[in-house]
């Protein structure tokens, strides 16, 4: 069942936050007490990124899944609460909600300024905006008893807030690649922000964490793995979506997608070389980004063979994807695991897709987040394996120079404070309500 592919687990992320001292140190594994930490948050931040410029968009087209986009909002705010509550106490934790939760509902005045053209509920919205990072700096600042000064935490919430924006400005705009471009520089900073804070917290309480780091080249490995596989499963299923409603911006999304197979091609490529980079850009693309198409074509048509056709061309690419990676890792991650992880990632994408066909929108976005995490179960794993077939690349304090960045940079330059991180990360990692590492076999 679906439903037993799941680890729902509220108390798994404070576990992570205090692992047992028992457990076994391999500081040159990407699977330590410090890479899982920051794992979590990487999946963590990057949903909510996604979410929330989801909801914008929607909200703006009047798409008919869009409250419940807002309701995993919404959802999520509420979930941190109790994490709050375990590190500062009940009073805090209402004021905590109160601000947090309510935080969301600029989204909304945004969503309706664009759509009645109204300057006012504009500037009432970036009021709100600041009216926001005022209040949530000063409770963060008191709760951190001041080693987190007001300033820095407002500067760090403007820099995100405005990432989100940004992608709906655009949007608006009908400027598609550059709304696009944003939702990639706004998803990837995710990820900075979440090597940024796992790693001020392991520096915080080294004991807690077996003297593990989060930002070991091996860890570094697991979070781009992370990034890429995360990105291109909101990317395909948005991009499904955006071609069954045949909207303007289809052809921006599969841009998109275009962009992550070339920062993919460059990731493998800088492991295995001109020719591995190669041989994953046939594979990855044939069978596998041009299915997606048929899979839209066939629903549009309601064409029963077509889709048929379109799913065998995606169990193609589960067998070709699987065996390239079983020998890219010379079979530190074997062919038949590879193959079962593909083809569970591809029923994630084509459940998603149904249930939005069908108009269960619920099912969708439960469908969505299933999915999503478990591409953070497909990074530990292939990251793994390449550190154990590459134990020297991976096995120092720095990552290798010839690594490439893969578009992950930027937020160390936004002036951010590690005590603010350090507080915004124990309180998304502890109260993390969906968390999936990976699936158990059907």
């Amino acid at each position: 069942m679906k439903q037993m592919k799941r680890i729902l687990v509220t108390l798994m992320a404070l576990m992570l936050l205090v692992p047992s001292v028992a457990m076994a140190d391999h500081h040159k594994s990407a699977q330590t007490e410090a890479a899982d930490l920051r794992s979590t948050l990487d999946q963590l931040l990057s949903e909510h990124f996604v979410l929330a410029t989801t909801f914008m968009m929607k909200s703006y087209e009047d798409a008919p899944d869009a409250d419940e986009v807002w309701n995993k909002l919404d959802q999520n705010a509420q979930d941190m609460t109790p994490a709050i509550a375990s590190i500062y106490g009940d009073e805090a934790a209402a004021q905590f909600e109160e601000i947090f939760r309510g935080h969301n509902d600029y989204s909304d005045g945004f969503v309706k300024a664009a759509k009645n053209d109204d300057p006012e509920a504009r500037k009432m919205a970036e009021e709100e905006v600041e009216e926001f990072t005022e209040e949530f700096s000063t409770f963060l600042a008191a709760a951190t008893e001041g080693n987190l000064s007001k300033e820095a935490a407002k500067e760090v919430l403007k820099a995100h807030e405005q990432d989100v924006v940004n992608v709906f400005d655009h949007y608006v705009n009908e400027d598609y690649q550059k709304s696009y471009t944003a939702f990639r520089e706004g998803f990837n900073r995710m990820f900075d922000i979440s090597k940024a804070l796992s790693s001020a917290i392991v520096t915080q309480m080294p004991d807690s964490f077996n003297g593990t780091k989060a930002d070991t080249p091996a860890a570094d490995l697991r979070s781009n793995m992370n990034a890429l596989a995360s990105e291109h499963f909101a990317l395909a299923v948005l991009e499904m979506q955006k071609g069954f409603d045949q909207a303007e911006d289809y052809d921006f999304v599969t841009w998109a997608e275009n962009q992550h197979t070339a920062d993919f091609k460059a990731a493998i490529g800088s492991i295995y070389g001109e020719e591995g980079a190669a041989q994953f850009e046939k594979v990855w693309q044939q069978d596998h980004i041009n299915a997606q198409s048929d899979v839209i074509t066939a629903a549009l048509e309601e064409d029963e063979e077509a889709r048929k056709m379109a799913e065998q061309s995606l169990m193609a690419f589960s067998e070709d994807f699987g065996a390239f990676l079983g020998t890219a890792t010379e079979g530190n991650l074997p062919k038949e695991d590879a193959v079962e992880a593909v083809w569970a990632h591809e029923e994630d994408v084509l459940q998603t897709f149904d249930h939005y066909v069908n108009e269960d929108y619920a099912a969708t976005y439960d469908s969505f987040r299933e999915g999503y995490a478990f591409m953070f179960g497909i990074g530990e794993t292939l990251s793994s394996a390449v550190v154990t077939q590459m134990p020297d690349q991976f096995g120092g304090e720095v990552m290798p120079e010839e690594m490439p960045k893969t578009g992950f940079g930027g937020a160390s330059d936004q002036g951010m404070n590690t005590w603010m991180w350090i507080a915004f990360g124990v309180i998304a990692a502890a109260s993390a309500g969906f968390i999936s590492i990976r699936k158990a076999k059907q």
